[in-house]
Protein backbone atom coordinates (compact mmCIF):
# COMPACT_ATOMS: atom_id res chain seq x y z
CA UNK A 1 0.00 0.00 0.00
CA UNK A 2 1.56 3.20 -0.65
CA UNK A 3 0.02 7.05 -0.55
CA UNK A 4 -0.43 6.99 -4.24
CA UNK A 5 -3.19 4.33 -3.84
CA UNK A 6 -4.67 5.83 -0.68
CA UNK A 7 -5.23 9.46 -2.38
CA UNK A 8 -6.97 7.46 -5.72
CA UNK A 9 -9.21 5.70 -3.29
CA UNK A 10 -10.30 8.53 -1.36
CA UNK A 11 -11.15 10.37 -4.45
CA UNK A 12 -12.88 7.17 -5.63
CA UNK A 13 -15.01 7.56 -2.17
CA UNK A 14 -15.37 11.23 -2.36
CA UNK A 15 -16.54 11.30 -6.33
CA UNK A 16 -19.03 8.20 -5.99
CA UNK A 17 -17.81 6.39 -9.20
CA UNK A 18 -14.55 5.56 -11.02
CA UNK A 19 -15.62 7.59 -14.25
CA UNK A 20 -15.78 10.25 -12.22
CA UNK A 21 -12.69 9.90 -9.78
CA UNK A 22 -10.67 9.35 -12.93
CA UNK A 23 -11.90 12.85 -14.53
CA UNK A 24 -10.57 14.26 -11.31
CA UNK A 25 -7.21 12.67 -10.83
CA UNK A 26 -6.52 12.86 -14.85
CA UNK A 27 -6.05 9.06 -14.96
CA UNK A 28 -7.18 6.77 -17.60
CA UNK A 29 -10.24 4.34 -15.52
CA UNK A 30 -8.48 1.38 -16.46
CA UNK A 31 -5.15 2.68 -14.71
CA UNK A 32 -7.36 3.37 -11.84
CA UNK A 33 -9.37 0.76 -11.67
CA UNK A 34 -5.83 -1.58 -11.59
CA UNK A 35 -4.77 0.65 -8.47
CA UNK A 36 -7.92 -0.06 -6.48
CA UNK A 37 -7.64 -3.75 -7.72
CA UNK A 38 -4.19 -4.22 -6.19
CA UNK A 39 -5.35 -1.91 -2.76
CA UNK A 40 -8.07 -4.69 -2.09
CA UNK A 41 -5.67 -7.31 -3.04
CA UNK A 42 -3.44 -6.07 -0.13
CA UNK A 43 -6.28 -5.26 2.18
CA UNK A 44 -7.78 -8.89 1.52
CA UNK A 45 -11.17 -7.22 1.54
CA UNK A 46 -13.44 -5.74 -0.79
CA UNK A 47 -13.81 -1.87 -0.57
CA UNK A 48 -15.96 -0.75 -2.95
CA UNK A 49 -19.71 -2.41 -3.77
CA UNK A 50 -20.33 -1.72 -7.15
CA UNK A 51 -23.68 -0.75 -8.59
CA UNK A 52 -24.80 0.99 -12.34
CA UNK A 53 -25.54 4.23 -9.99
CA UNK A 54 -22.01 4.43 -8.95
CA UNK A 55 -19.73 3.11 -5.73
CA UNK A 56 -20.11 2.90 -2.22
CA UNK A 57 -17.81 2.11 0.35
CA UNK A 58 -18.02 -1.32 2.48
CA UNK A 59 -17.61 -1.18 6.19
CA UNK A 60 -14.21 -2.17 5.41
CA UNK A 61 -13.86 0.59 2.86
CA UNK A 62 -15.32 3.32 5.27
CA UNK A 63 -13.10 2.59 7.44
CA UNK A 64 -10.14 2.88 5.59
CA UNK A 65 -11.10 5.75 3.80
CA UNK A 66 -11.69 7.73 7.90
CA UNK A 67 -8.20 6.91 8.43
CA UNK A 68 -6.64 7.21 4.87
CA UNK A 69 -8.44 11.08 5.20
CA UNK A 70 -6.39 11.28 8.74
CA UNK A 71 -3.31 10.00 7.46
CA UNK A 72 -3.16 11.83 3.83
CA UNK A 73 -3.48 15.51 5.87
CA UNK A 74 -0.92 14.05 8.11
CA UNK A 75 1.70 13.56 5.53
CA UNK A 76 0.77 16.94 3.49
CA UNK A 77 1.41 18.63 6.66
CA UNK A 78 4.53 17.03 7.15
CA UNK A 79 5.79 17.59 3.90
CA UNK A 80 4.54 21.28 4.31
CA UNK A 81 6.78 21.51 7.47
CA UNK A 82 9.95 19.83 5.86
CA UNK A 83 9.78 22.41 3.23
CA UNK A 84 9.56 25.46 5.30
CA UNK A 85 12.15 27.44 6.20
CA UNK A 86 13.94 27.47 9.27
CA UNK A 87 12.68 29.14 12.18
CA UNK A 88 9.21 29.98 10.37
CA UNK A 89 6.25 27.70 11.31
CA UNK A 90 4.00 26.94 8.23
CA UNK A 91 1.64 24.78 6.76
CA UNK A 92 -2.23 24.14 6.21
CA UNK A 93 -4.66 24.58 8.75
CA UNK A 94 -8.38 23.77 8.09
CA UNK A 95 -11.05 25.31 9.92
CA UNK A 96 -14.81 25.00 9.83
CA UNK A 97 -17.21 27.87 10.72
CA UNK A 98 -20.66 28.58 10.08
CA UNK A 99 -21.80 31.14 7.49
CA UNK A 100 -22.74 33.50 10.43
CA UNK A 101 -19.37 33.17 12.01
CA UNK A 102 -17.50 33.68 8.28
CA UNK A 103 -19.61 37.05 7.92
CA UNK A 104 -18.07 38.00 11.41
CA UNK A 105 -14.62 37.33 11.35
CA UNK A 106 -13.53 35.31 8.11
CA UNK A 107 -11.88 38.60 6.74
CA UNK A 108 -10.23 39.44 9.61
CA UNK A 109 -8.88 36.50 10.28
CA UNK A 110 -7.60 35.71 6.88
CA UNK A 111 -6.29 39.13 6.85
CA UNK A 112 -4.60 38.97 10.53
CA UNK A 113 -2.95 35.20 9.67
CA UNK A 114 -1.56 36.47 5.82
CA UNK A 115 0.21 39.56 7.66
CA UNK A 116 1.36 37.90 10.83
CA UNK A 117 2.13 34.26 9.17
CA UNK A 118 2.53 33.79 5.45
CA UNK A 119 3.98 30.56 6.18
CA UNK A 120 0.35 29.12 7.03
CA UNK A 121 -2.09 28.46 4.25
CA UNK A 122 -5.64 29.06 6.03
CA UNK A 123 -8.06 27.15 5.03
CA UNK A 124 -11.56 28.18 6.00
CA UNK A 125 -14.96 25.63 5.12
CA UNK A 126 -18.01 26.78 5.77
CA UNK A 127 -20.92 24.51 6.53
CA UNK A 128 -22.99 24.06 9.46
CA UNK A 129 -22.86 23.33 12.66
CA UNK A 130 -23.40 19.18 12.26
CA UNK A 131 -21.54 19.17 9.44
CA UNK A 132 -18.54 20.87 10.97
CA UNK A 133 -18.99 18.36 13.76
CA UNK A 134 -18.93 15.75 11.72
CA UNK A 135 -15.48 16.68 9.68
CA UNK A 136 -13.80 17.14 13.08
CA UNK A 137 -14.30 13.49 14.11
CA UNK A 138 -13.12 12.23 10.56
CA UNK A 139 -10.03 14.06 11.20
CA UNK A 140 -10.73 16.60 8.11
CA UNK A 141 -10.59 19.92 9.86
CA UNK A 142 -7.95 21.17 12.62
CA UNK A 143 -10.27 23.85 13.92
CA UNK A 144 -13.56 24.97 14.30
CA UNK A 145 -16.50 27.01 16.08
CA UNK A 146 -19.75 24.84 17.41
CA UNK A 147 -22.76 25.95 19.32
CA UNK A 148 -22.76 23.09 22.04
CA UNK A 149 -19.91 22.48 24.69
CA UNK A 150 -20.80 18.60 24.31
CA UNK A 151 -21.21 18.20 20.10
CA UNK A 152 -17.75 16.40 20.09
CA UNK A 153 -17.52 14.37 23.63
CA UNK A 154 -13.77 12.98 22.78
CA UNK A 155 -12.22 16.67 21.65
CA UNK A 156 -11.25 19.85 23.36
CA UNK A 157 -13.11 22.74 23.07
CA UNK A 158 -13.47 25.85 25.12
CA UNK A 159 -16.15 28.60 24.86
CA UNK A 160 -15.61 32.05 23.44
CA UNK A 161 -18.63 34.34 23.02
CA UNK A 162 -22.31 34.19 23.23
CA UNK A 163 -24.45 35.47 20.84
CA UNK A 164 -27.77 37.23 21.26
CA UNK A 165 -30.37 36.37 18.76
CA UNK A 166 -32.63 39.16 16.94
CA UNK A 167 -35.23 39.80 14.83
CA UNK A 168 -34.24 41.28 11.48
CA UNK A 169 -36.02 42.62 8.76
CA UNK A 170 -35.69 45.38 6.10
CA UNK A 171 -35.92 49.22 7.55
CA UNK A 172 -38.38 49.72 4.85
CA UNK A 173 -40.47 46.97 6.25
CA UNK A 174 -44.37 47.18 7.20
CA UNK A 175 -44.29 44.15 9.32
CA UNK A 176 -43.30 46.24 12.04
CA UNK A 177 -44.52 49.71 13.09
CA UNK A 178 -41.66 52.48 13.16
CA UNK A 179 -39.77 53.53 16.18
CA UNK A 180 -40.19 49.57 17.97
CA UNK A 181 -36.52 48.44 18.56
CA UNK A 182 -38.01 45.47 20.82
CA UNK A 183 -41.19 42.62 20.59
CA UNK A 184 -42.32 39.97 22.84
CA UNK A 185 -42.10 36.34 21.71
CA UNK A 186 -45.93 36.67 20.70
CA UNK A 187 -44.78 39.46 18.34
CA UNK A 188 -42.40 38.01 16.56
CA UNK A 189 -43.65 34.45 16.39
CA UNK A 190 -46.74 36.38 14.39
CA UNK A 191 -44.47 37.02 11.61
CA UNK A 192 -44.11 35.51 8.38
CA UNK A 193 -40.85 33.55 9.40
CA UNK A 194 -38.00 32.49 6.82
CA UNK A 195 -36.05 30.25 9.18
CA UNK A 196 -33.40 27.48 8.53
CA UNK A 197 -34.85 23.46 8.90
CA UNK A 198 -35.27 21.82 11.66
CA UNK A 199 -31.76 20.03 11.02
CA UNK A 200 -30.35 23.27 11.78
CA UNK A 201 -29.24 23.91 15.45
CA UNK A 202 -30.49 27.90 15.17
CA UNK A 203 -34.14 26.83 14.18
CA UNK A 204 -34.34 23.88 17.01
CA UNK A 205 -32.82 26.41 19.82
CA UNK A 206 -35.59 29.45 18.24
CA UNK A 207 -38.31 26.83 18.18
CA UNK A 208 -37.85 25.06 21.79
CA UNK A 209 -37.58 28.86 23.07
CA UNK A 210 -41.50 29.59 21.30
CA UNK A 211 -42.76 26.25 22.73
CA UNK A 212 -41.60 26.91 26.27
CA UNK A 213 -44.03 29.86 25.91
CA UNK A 214 -47.07 27.47 24.24
CA UNK A 215 -46.67 29.94 20.85
CA UNK A 216 -46.85 28.73 17.13
CA UNK A 217 -44.93 30.63 14.64
CA UNK A 218 -45.42 31.50 11.01
CA UNK A 219 -43.38 29.95 9.07
CA UNK A 220 -43.44 31.14 5.02
CA UNK A 221 -40.04 29.19 4.09
CA UNK A 222 -37.11 27.51 5.49
CA UNK A 223 -33.88 28.00 3.51
CA UNK A 224 -30.67 26.91 5.23
CA UNK A 225 -28.68 28.94 2.72
CA UNK A 226 -27.58 31.79 4.66
CA UNK A 227 -27.31 34.33 1.39
CA UNK A 228 -30.01 33.05 0.31
CA UNK A 229 -32.57 33.66 3.24
CA UNK A 230 -31.18 36.74 3.89
CA UNK A 231 -31.57 37.72 0.14
CA UNK A 232 -35.19 36.85 0.99
CA UNK A 233 -35.93 38.73 3.65
CA UNK A 234 -34.42 41.69 2.42
CA UNK A 235 -36.97 41.77 -0.62
CA UNK A 236 -39.73 41.56 1.84
CA UNK A 237 -40.97 38.16 1.75
CA UNK A 238 -40.92 37.69 5.30
CA UNK A 239 -38.66 38.40 8.88
CA UNK A 240 -35.74 35.75 10.10
CA UNK A 241 -34.09 35.83 13.71
CA UNK A 242 -30.59 35.51 13.54
CA UNK A 243 -27.56 36.86 15.40
CA UNK A 244 -26.08 39.80 14.94
CA UNK A 245 -23.12 38.10 12.34
CA UNK A 246 -25.79 36.97 10.06
CA UNK A 247 -26.32 41.53 9.00
CA UNK A 248 -22.64 42.10 8.90
CA UNK A 249 -20.93 41.48 5.59
CA UNK A 250 -16.59 41.48 5.73
CA UNK A 251 -17.06 42.66 9.10
CA UNK A 252 -19.47 45.58 8.31
CA UNK A 253 -22.89 45.93 9.07
CA UNK A 254 -25.02 45.93 5.90
CA UNK A 255 -27.07 48.95 4.79
CA UNK A 256 -30.57 48.65 5.57
CA UNK A 257 -31.55 46.59 8.42
CA UNK A 258 -33.62 46.67 11.22
CA UNK A 259 -32.46 44.40 14.27
CA UNK A 260 -34.97 43.99 17.14
CA UNK A 261 -34.26 42.55 20.35
CA UNK A 262 -36.52 40.35 22.64
CA UNK A 263 -38.67 42.22 25.38
CA UNK A 264 -39.81 39.45 27.49
CA UNK A 265 -36.91 36.23 26.75
CA UNK A 266 -33.18 35.69 26.28
CA UNK A 267 -32.56 34.17 23.16
CA UNK A 268 -28.60 33.57 22.75
CA UNK A 269 -26.14 31.38 21.51
CA UNK A 270 -23.09 30.19 22.66
CA UNK A 271 -19.79 29.70 20.64
CA UNK A 272 -17.25 27.01 21.31
CA UNK A 273 -13.69 26.39 19.88
CA UNK A 274 -13.13 23.15 18.87
CA UNK A 275 -9.44 21.43 18.45
CA UNK A 276 -8.10 18.09 17.46
CA UNK A 277 -6.65 15.95 20.58
CA UNK A 278 -2.99 18.22 21.52
CA UNK A 279 -0.28 15.41 20.39
CA UNK A 280 -2.07 15.69 16.71
CA UNK A 281 -1.99 19.52 16.83
CA UNK A 282 -0.06 20.80 14.47
CA UNK A 283 2.37 24.13 15.68
CA UNK A 284 0.64 25.77 13.14
CA UNK A 285 -2.94 25.31 14.21
CA UNK A 286 -2.17 26.27 17.68
CA UNK A 287 -1.53 29.45 16.32
CA UNK A 288 -4.44 29.50 14.39
CA UNK A 289 -6.60 28.61 17.00
CA UNK A 290 -4.67 31.75 19.15
CA UNK A 291 -5.35 34.03 16.22
CA UNK A 292 -8.49 33.23 15.76
CA UNK A 293 -10.09 33.58 19.48
CA UNK A 294 -7.97 37.29 19.48
CA UNK A 295 -9.11 38.44 16.47
CA UNK A 296 -13.18 37.60 17.80
CA UNK A 297 -12.23 39.20 21.52
CA UNK A 298 -10.80 42.60 19.28
CA UNK A 299 -13.70 42.04 16.92
CA UNK A 300 -16.45 42.04 20.10
CA UNK A 301 -14.27 44.98 22.21
CA UNK A 302 -14.11 47.13 19.38
CA UNK A 303 -17.61 47.17 18.63
CA UNK A 304 -17.57 45.75 15.33
CA UNK A 305 -18.98 42.59 16.62
CA UNK A 306 -22.37 43.73 18.28
CA UNK A 307 -25.24 41.50 20.45
CA UNK A 308 -22.60 39.14 21.75
CA UNK A 309 -20.89 38.72 25.12
CA UNK A 310 -17.19 37.30 25.69
CA UNK A 311 -16.49 33.91 28.05
CA UNK A 312 -12.77 33.57 27.38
Amino acid sequence: MDFKQLRYFVQIIESGSLAKASRQLFIAQPALSQQLARLEAEVGKPLLVRSSKGVTPTENGAALHHHAKFVLRQLDQLLSIARQEPGTIGGMVSLGLAATTVCAVGVALVRRIRERYPGIVLNVVEGMSGHLAQMMQLGQLDLCILFSGNAISDLPSEPVIEEELFVMLPTDSSLVAPGLTKLSLAEAAALPLILPTSIHGLRRRIAAKFEERGLSTRVVAEIDSLSLLIACVRQGMGATIKPMAAALLEGEMRPGWRILGFSDASMKRPNYVYSVVPERLSPAASLVRTELKETIRQLVQSGAWKGVNLLC
